[in-house]
């Protein structure tokens, strides 16, 4: 495709979008030809000058997602899109069908899985056909735990020679709220368009990984991602075993593992109790941070996840992963792993997946890979399947 940039930034105007630009600005390789959009030109003008990026004002683009020809003349215009402008249920669906009509691969940081449904529904037979690759859920949700189950179950196939048939993952944690990411929880919650996961489990002691569990929060929506990802390969013929099965969950450690897994428990089971109800979500709304706004640079420095990953074959194999990353899940991951998937689609297209023809509505797993895995090692996250001992002895 001949257009005028490899990559366009929407919603750069947002708290999140900041910082793709500044991530862009620091780590875009040369000659990447690049742009940011959003709906107000006074904020994106500032976001550029504060940055000192990009250098032209040329390159920055106003368009509205609730006006569908400003929206479609952004995306004519590039061979990538990367969007944060969220809720995505409420300003998405504009920017995925320009997408789609115009040919242009797409990325995300949504979490939304009834919307991400919808779009399977309405766009993924005709990217397919087209060989566009629309892939949300490139954030902290969905890609430690995509590329995780990926990456063990073939490590399993190939070293192994044995299918897959079940992988597990477990997260700690450690960071800040920003507000989009609240205004996506409320917009889900007051619409019920809340996942909820097949089985949410009781705080419990693991023998498998020794140590206390709990449910995580972001569960139902990775383990939809991790589903289809297997169905899709499924389908390709390029199953990751009979009855994959995958599970995540929260890990505890010490000092007093049990009684924290019983308490966060409890604790996240009233707050979302509390803001399903409308009289006390009148209460609780007004604490929570506002969209534009997030933790500090600090605490986002200082913030980090660990995903430890585990996988079985039928005949009793075992592997063990690592994926860990300095910086906090919801900012310095997530943006990471959505500027490296924008950059795998528009520098990496030999090394995607199935080939430069693979389209759909498509995940982290099925649409970048194992060309994404390689990126981000190279950007600093450790990515360790089978897991070596020195990644071991540096889990956090």
């Amino acid at each position: 495709m001949t257009r005028d940039y490899d990559v366009v930034l929407y919603g750069a105007g947002g708290f999140t979008g900041r910082q793709t630009v500044e991530y862009f600005a620091r780590h875009a390789p040369p000659g990447i030809r690049w742009a940011i959009a959003g709906r107000n030109r006074q904020k994106l003008e500032a976001v550029r000058l504060q940055i000192g990026a990009p250098a032209r004002s040329d390159d920055v683009l106003v368009a509205d997602s609730h006006v569908q020809g400003s929206v479609d003349a952004i995306a004519s215009r590039t061979r990538v899109l990367l969007s944060t402008a969220g809720p995505f249920a409420l300003y998405g669906t504009p920017v995925v069908d320009a997408c789609v009509r115009f040919g242009t691969h797409y990325v995300d940081i949504t979490g939304e899985i009834v919307w991400v449904r919808e779009l399977i529904a309405r766009y993924h037979e005709r990217a397919a056909a087209d060989g566009t690759r629309i892939i949300p859920c490139c954030g902290f949700d969905s890609v430690p735990s995509d590329l995780g189950a990926l990456l063990v179950a073939r490590h399993m196939q190939e070293v192994h020679g044995v299918p897959c048939s079940e992988a597990r993952a477990y997260f700690q944690m450690a960071g800040g709220l920003n507000g989009g990411t609240v205004a996506t929880l409320m917009h889900m919650i007051k619409t019920g368009h809340v996942e909820r996961g097949r089985d949410v489990p009781a705080p419990r002691y693991d023998a498998d990984i020794g140590a206390w569990t709990g449910p995580f929060v972001m569960a139902p929506t990775n383990a939809w991602i991790v589903r289809r990802s297997a169905d899709l390969h499924a389908q390709w013929r390029e199953p990751y075993g009979r009855e994959f099965v995958y599970r995540e969950v929260a890990k505890y450690g010490a000092p007093l593992a049990r009684a924290k897994a019983i308490a966060v428990t409890a604790g996240f089971a009233l707050l979302f109790a509390g803001l399903r109800w409308p009289p006390t979500r009148r209460v609780i709304e007004p604490l929570l941070p506002k969209p534009g706004t997030g933790p500090s640079v600090r605490t986002m420095d200082e913030g980090w996840f660990t995903c430890e990953l585990l996988g079985w074959s039928e005949s009793g194999q075992r592997v063990r992963g690592l994926i860990k990353h300095q910086g906090d899940p919801g900012n310095r991951a997530t943006v990471r792993f959505v500027c490296e998937s924008a950059l795998c689609l528009a520098l990496d297209g030999d090394a995607l997946p199935g080939g430069r023809e693979r389209g759909g509505v498509l995940t982290p797993a099925t649409g970048l890979g194992r060309a994404l895995a390689a990126r981000l090692r190279r950007a600093g996250v450790t990515i360790e399947v089978p897991v070596t001992t020195a990644a071991r002895a540096a889990r956090v």
